[in-house]
């Protein structure tokens, strides 16, 4: 035996030997509980992390961080660049011209966003050179008229490498035998995936004379400037803050809050949400704890009031009931910890092993913003749940324990 005495029995009590063990049962159930409730969510909450991340590495990496854009043609794009870049919080800028319309082969039809890009300069602003599949960006050669698009895109259109699609602008043309609309066809170079559905379906990256002729501009004539920010969060008010000094009546600025910045506060407020949710499940959890030395303290009155005829204090009653529910706190975080992290280090593998198996593509790129479940597990995320848990797991023992503490050894004794 060793001191101090509650300490060795609170812990006795948590594997207790009768002939029936109905008790260590509920105490194992109550750990198992317990642990699941942890394991769920540092999971769920690794998963969110991962949709965070990813949000903000891919999808936020392809699309503009910001733009200075002018309601007609720029001609000299290098000089208001220069401009730009005086603001310490840009990275780096690179040119744009945009272009809606239709992409067609062979009686299929997909919708195009056609962004005109330099491509030596557009790496420093995008990262769509990381996932190129086939063909690269230095192949789209002025006059070329070469476009690189997404695989679902491809996939759609029927199309591969230096294969020939048409590109259907939203205009007309108006000749002796009527109006025909403007139509350009252009040559595959190169096909990307994101793993979003948004941009592998529906973005095309072409050069920008080529577009520019398509505007009817001159070659060195752009549409606007695309930022990137060494803070993505600081684009809103830093490009609010060039267009003012450039000259609010000839420039404007457009960020990426307005085209995907309900998407990410949708994933934060649902991160934030969930998570209050899967605190609920810990605290259904650490309720079987109370349960649990109910039943340990009605089973052991008997135990109780022989330990108070040999001297016990109702205090040392009390903590001996509270080592024992947070014995099974503990044991049941570190479980659930050790697993949850296990599992949510590896739950992306095992999904796409699944889909793999049973043939089905659970995140469709028709629906979410990214076809593949990814996560992060934060340290941070991991210490507040088991802090919780134990914090909440450590309530659990009070009332059951003040409660073993008023028993009376006579009245308790009378029936033994």
């Amino acid at each position: 035996m060793f001191r101090p005495l509650f300490v060795f029995i609170g812990t006795r009590y948590t594997r207790a030997k009768r002939r029936n063990h109905f008790v260590s049962f509920i105490s194992l159930t109550s750990m198992i509980g317990l642990a699941l409730g942890v394991v769920v969510m540092i999971v769920v909450l690794s998963v969110m992390n991962g949709f965070d991340h990813e949000m903000r590495t891919r999808v936020l990496g392809m699309v503009p961080h910001a733009t200075i854009e002018s309601g007609e043609a720029i001609n000299d794009w290098p000089s208001l660049a220069a401009k730009v870049k005086q603001n310490p919080q840009v990275a780096a800028v690179a040119p744009f011209t945009q272009m809606q319309g239709l992409l067609t082969n062979n009686g299929q039809v997909s919708k195009v966003l056609l962004n005109a890009i330099d491509p030596a300069l557009e790496r420093n602003v995008s990262i769509i050179d990381n996932f190129m599949k086939q063909g690269k960006l230095d192949d789209l050669t002025p006059g070329s008229f070469g476009i690189v698009i997404g695989d679902k895109a491809a996939t759609k259109l029927g199309v591969g490498i230096g294969d020939k699609i048409t590109f259907v602008a939203p205009e007309v043309s108006v000749t002796p035998a009527g109006m025909f609309p403007r139509m350009k066809r252009f040559t595959v170079v190169g096909i990307f995936h994101v793993g979003a559905g948004e941009l592998d379906g529906y973005l095309g990256v072409t050069n920008l004379q080529d577009l520019a002729k398509m505007h009817r501009w001159k070659p060195d004539q752009v549409q606007g400037l695309r930022l990137k920010f060494d803070d993505l969060f600081q684009a809103p008010r830093e490009a609010w803050n060039i267009a003012q000094r450039l000259g609010e009546d000839r420039y404007y600025a457009r960020d990426w809050t307005r085209t995907h910045g309900n998407l990410y506060q949708a994933i934060r407020m649902e991160k934030a949400m969930i998570g209050l949710l899967l605190l609920l499940i810990v605290a259904v959890a650490a309720f079987n704890i109370i349960s649990t030395l109910v039943m340990v303290v009605n089973d052991k009155k008997g135990d109780i009031a022989i330990l108070r005829t040999l001297g016990a204090t109702p205090g040392t009653i009390m903590r001996t009931f509270m080592v024992q529910g947070t014995v099974i706190g503990v044991v049941g975080t570190a479980i659930g910890a050790v697993v949850g992290i296990f599992a949510a280090l590896n739950v992306s593998a095992a999904i796409s092993a699944l889909e793999g198996v049973i043939g089905h593509k659970f995140l469709n790129a028709d629906v979410y913003f990214i076809d593949y479940l990814p996560s992060q597990v934060q340290s941070q995320d991991v210490v507040m749940v088991c802090a919780a848990a134990l914090v909440l797991s450590f309530l659990a023992t009070l009332y059951p324990a003040w409660r073993a503490a008023r028993t009376q050894p006579a009245e308790a004794l009378r029936y033994e």
